[in-house]
């Protein structure tokens, strides 16, 4: 099993630059790993894929330098291990909110006798020509980033970022302004600013990365400010913008 450069890279307290990958292309997919982001991450919350698309999603990404990271539905362990089976060097999980939770997430990326985490990983070993290898390296080599965006976690959050195996936690601002009785379309709001603040300090003690999504003229504030694990775009919000910019010189002229 090859390095995972993003978790070593993470875990060495340096910045890494991921989009997220929403239309379900594997032709897109494999364009944005050309592009020279250091991860991708599939969205397999918010989007219809299925497992078999799924995994054209991670091949695709696979033939590129950037890393596959895939946002599974739920904590559900059948989630963690298929998308891990299927090639995933990484999950972004979300509505974790306790501890116990989170500590259980971990436990589903870690094969016995640390972990509950069952073995079979056709693609992922190579479709078994590097099972010695997949099974003596996984449990080292999996990104497990949560997704901060309920109050609960927030409250919880010290004891869910001191556990060994988290990674990352990843702002999820949308879900947390509504969690916190905010409206989300009317960001920026300073008591959402606030918690990050309150979030970069715990994971700043904790050792723990912080990430959050930001546009390209934001990264250097977020940079300044502590974040290290940026996720910036989407495809599908590249790929509007650039049509949107040339419909509107058209329609300029």
């Amino acid at each position: 099993m090859e390095k995972n450069r993003v978790r070593e890279r993470v875990l060495a307290g340096e910045q890494v630059l991921g989009a997220m990958l929403g239309l379900g292309s594997p032709t897109a997919a494999e364009l944005m790993g050309h592009a020279g982001y250091d991860f991708l991450v599939i969205e397999a919350e918010h989007s219809p894929l299925d497992l078999a698309q799924i995994q054209e999603m991670l091949m695709a990404v696979g033939n590129t330098p950037a890393t596959p990271i895939v946002r599974v539905p739920s904590s559900e362990p059948l989630f963690i291990q298929r998308a891990l089976d299927a090639g995933g060097e990484g999950l972004l999980v979300p509505m974790v909110k306790s501890a116990e939770e989170a500590a259980a997430v971990v436990s589903a990326t870690r094969y016995p006798p640390v972990g509950t985490r069952g073995f079979g990983p056709l693609r992922a070993s190579k479709y078994t020509f590097d099972y010695p290898g997949y099974f003596a390296d996984a449990n080292d080599n999996i990104l497990i980033s949560l997704i901060l965006e309920t109050r609960e976690m927030l409250d919880n959050l010290e004891a869910i970022a001191s556990i060994d195996g988290i990674d990352a936690i990843f702002c999820g601002l949308f879900d947390l302004c509504i969690s916190l009785g905010l409206d989300p379309m009317a960001q920026p709001l300073q008591e959402i600013e606030d918690a990050m603040e309150r979030a970069r300090e715990i994971c700043r003690r904790c050792g723990t990365a912080i990430g959050v999504g930001c546009s390209a003229e934001e990264l250097r504030q977020r940079q300044d400010q502590g974040f290290r694990f940026h996720i910036c775009g989407t495809d599908y919000s590249l790929l509007g913008n650039a049509a949107r910019a040339g419909v509107e010189a058209f329609r300029s002229l």
